[in-house]
């Protein structure tokens, strides 16, 4: 059974970091891109970074650039997210996803490309 797994959510003042992991099992990360997406209330779900298999290039919204890191770490089969200098407007549900699609390509990532699906953490910033 092919499962990814958040973890690291939390309730955090602004300003402060979080880092988020998504550990897989069924299946090895390896051959994978993985995209963070989050999910505000009443918002869409958009997608904030990716990491490409191979190499691990990476991928930054606007919104995260300069704040997010992205890494991978394929002998643990996880995939982190380092979230730096968090404001309220961060605040969502993050989903990890992997990609099979082109997976040594890093882009934008776009929900419909990818095939498996975290059930999600809920970040929260707020003083």
């Amino acid at each position: 059974q092919f499962e990814l797994v958040e973890s690291g959510g939390g309730l955090v003042q602004p300003g402060g970091s979080l880092r988020l992991s998504c550990a897989a099992s069924g299946f090895s990360l390896d051959y994978y891109a993985i995209g963070w997406f989050r999910q505000a209330p009443g918002k869409e779900r958009e997608g904030v970074s990716c990491i490409s298999s191979g190499d691990g290039r990476t991928y930054y919204a606007d919104s995260v650039k300069g704040r997010f890191t992205i890494s991978r770490d394929n002998a643990k089969n996880t995939v982190y997210l380092q979230m730096n200098s968090l404001t309220p407007d961060d605040t969502a549900v993050y989903y990890c996803a992997a990609r099979a699609l082109d997976s040594d390509v890093v882009r934008e990532p776009t929900i419909w490309e990818y095939n498996y699906w975290g059930q999600g953490t809920q970040v929260t910033v707020s003083s």
